[in-house]
């Protein structure tokens, strides 16, 4: 377990993100959640500066009416940018930050991922499952494994 307080968020992270930009359509971000099973994806411009993220619950959020709206049809709502209803300035973490500080973030956020921003670029993701999986591996390291004419 000692390893895993060695470890920074840039050994456990997703490097090259799937992006999507502020001008992309709704229905796209839907067929990239649908496709490779994402809860969000990070919304980057053409410098790759991280502009916000879009999660299933910011879709959902366009769905969302004033109670004397007339609804539009779900192909309208899907037609509109992803700029609409994503979350303008999401917290991001720096490479460098210790694993062991953003699993606190995480929880204490209850978030699933978190993008990662160097120099205001885009330059990865980190999700829960990536730090479950550096706690397994600092832990895995670390074991001497037993034969089994060593069992008592």
């Amino acid at each position: 377990m000692y390893e895993f307080l060695q470890y920074q968020v840039r050994d456990a992270m997703t490097v090259d993100p799937i992006i999507i930009t502020p001008t992309a359509k709704l229905h796209e971000a839907e067929a990239l959640f649908e496709t490779h099973d994402f809860n969000g994806v990070p919304v980057v411009d053409d410098r790759q500066q991280l502009v916000g993220i879009l999660t299933k619950f910011d879709v959902l959020k366009a769905f969302s009416l004033a109670s004397q709206a007339i609804a539009p049809h779900y192909h309208d709502i899907m037609e509109q940018p992803v700029t609409r209803v994503m979350t303008r300035d999401p917290v991001s973490v720096d490479p460098q930050l210790p694993l062991s500080r953003l699993l606190q973030k995480l929880v204490e956020m209850r978030t699933k991922s978190l993008p990662v921003v160097e120099n205001g670029r885009l330059v990865g993701i980190i999700a829960r499952e990536d730090v479950l999986r550096a706690l397994r591996r600092a832990t895995l390291e670390h074991e001497i494994p037993v034969h089994e004419d060593q069992r008592p």
